[in-house]
């Protein structure tokens, strides 16, 4: 795999249609510390590590629903 891949940066369209929250759902998780925190790219701009979303999304399959 090559660094390009271990650092990819996912915006927040791609982040809302890969989890399946709305963007103030996924807000509002961030706050409860609950979803993984944005990386800074720019004075206005954010984007996630694909990483830590892959990381989230596995955590949250291997949860049972009560």
């Amino acid at each position: 795999m090559s660094n390009l891949q271990k650092l990819s940066i996912f915006r927040l369209p791609t982040v809302v249609q890969l989890v399946g929250l709305s963007r103030s759902t996924i807000y509002l998780l961030i706050q409860k510390n609950k979803f993984p925190k944005p990386v800074l790219l720019s004075e206005r701009a954010v984007g996630w590590k694909q990483s830590e979303i892959e990381a989230w999304l596995l955590s949250r399959t291997k949860r049972e629903v009560v």
